[in-house]
């Protein structure tokens, strides 16, 4: 690690301390920043990993995407170009040296705004690329992200410039060595675009059941490369994708909102408890009852040392 990019992540190190002197993910002036700190090692949380840019400063990350794990650590920033359903922990943190990061959500228009400004080159009809990555933050990366961040102190200058930030942000990752995995989902029509489209429609209708005819026909591709083309980014099929939103949503509403096992699984869109209860053993490692009791004894336990 270079000198300059060692003195960048002291400075956006303490930048996220200042906003952030507690463990949590801390919303920000600037709607799509968010600062997250953790002190302690975290139970791995199932959720949905919306279309983002986050930057790591201080500790350690691991993210399961299906059976693809990806780590990251200090200088190191991951990019979901879709929503994506994942698993996420932080593996090396403590009160001495707590997890730092960043979180920038954007847009696909954002990301389309910067390639129609820029002489990056659009290519239309290249094979659809896994939508999630880890690279190396460079310098000029870090110096957009800095800039953005210091916006928190100086809110008047937010309207006007953090728009811009945020676009040389998007510029920078799109000029590094994944940036065509970003670009695939801006580009109206290509693979990567009709890709997200179909995302979209499992994720709003996530709890009534499909043909994959008719997610084909909103890609407008056949049975088999809709198949191909969605495993290639998302790392699994429809129908594992759609299961995993259930499931994360089901153990969402278990500690939430109803103990009533039957009942939730009815709700995400289960006919069968008994094949819920399969499915939820095999995703978290502990059936739906124990489970829940594990994660309230945790949280009882929690709170009693704050």
């Amino acid at each position: 690690m270079s000198e300059e990019i060692y003195k960048q992540q002291q400075e956006l190190a303490k930048l996220i301390k200042r906003y952030s002197n507690q463990d949590g993910v801390h919303p920000t002036a600037i709607p799509s920043l968010f600062l997250i700190h953790e002190s302690i090692v975290t139970e791995p949380i199932a959720r949905i990993n919306e279309t983002s840019f986050c930057i790591i400063v201080q500790g350690e990350k691991e993210v399961l995407l299906a059976e693809e794990r990806f780590r990251y650590g200090p200088g190191d920033y991951i990019v979901a170009s879709v929503d994506l359903p994942v698993t996420g922990q932080v593996v090396n943190a403590s009160s001495d040296t707590p997890y730092l990061a960043l979180k920038l959500e954007f847009t696909p228009n954002q990301i389309l705004e910067v390639l129609t400004d820029s002489d990056i080159r659009l290519g239309q009809k290249k094979n659809a690329k896994r939508a999630m990555f880890v690279s190396k933050a460079g310098p000029s990366l870090l110096d957009a992200v800095i800039r953005l961040a210091r916006l928190v102190e100086n809110s008047k200058h937010i309207p006007v410039l953090a728009p811009l930030f945020t676009k040389e942000i998007l510029y920078w990752i799109l000029q590094g060595p994944h940036g065509e995995s970003l670009k695939q989902m801006a580009i109206k029509g290509s693979n990567g675009d009709r890709i997200r489209d179909v995302i979209e429609q499992i994720i709003n209708s996530y709890d009534r059941s499909f043909k994959i005819e008719q997610l084909a026909e909103i890609a407008n591709m056949s049975v088999a490369s809709l198949h191909r083309h969605f495993k290639e980014v998302t790392a699994m099929s429809p129908i594992q994708f759609q299961k995993q939103l259930r499931l994360q949503e089901a153990r969402r509403m278990l500690l939430n909102d109803s103990t009533d096992i039957a009942d939730v699984a009815f709700r995400v869109g289960y006919e069968s408890q008994s094949q819920f209860s399969r499915e939820y053993s095999r995703m978290f490692g502990y059936s739906p009852r124990e489970d829940l009791n594990r994660l309230r004894e945790q949280s009882e336990k929690s709170q009693s040392f704050k």
